[in-house]
């Protein structure tokens, strides 16, 4: 089991910048994927950023530029630095891992509130 606890959302005013930590405890050696998702109301869970096997990253077209996914491995923690925020980016964010044996793992969510 591996078990996600999110930090770092809260109310913003756009063009502000917020940090997302997912910190990973249990069988966190087993990870080999780490992945952000956001849900805004009335919509579905939408991907935000990835890593990429080859050691890249994925970014969902209306972030690029502006949120950047990072890890510290040696503190089993991804990141989502979040610069030049809008109102459309208010939604409630996850953090998503997915094991060795391709178990998937969900954080709690944590809100992200852009004020216009």
């Amino acid at each position: 089991q591996v078990q996600l606890v999110v930090s770092g959302g809260g109310l913003v005013q756009a063009g502000g910048s917020l940090r997302l930590s997912c910190a990973a405890s249990g069988r966190s050696f087993s990870i080999n994927a780490m992945a952000w998702y956001h849900q805004a109301p009335g919509q579905q869970r939408e991907l935000v950023a990835r890593f990429t096997s080859g050691g890249g990253a994925n970014y969902a077209d209306a972030v690029k530029g502006r949120f950047t996914i990072s890890r510290d491995n040696a503190k089993s923690t991804v990141y989502l630095q979040m610069n030049s925020l809008k109102p459309e980016d208010t939604a409630v964010y996850y953090c998503n891992v997915r094991d060795i044996y391709g178990v998937n793992y969900w954080s709690k969510g944590t809100l992200v509130t852009v004020s216009s």
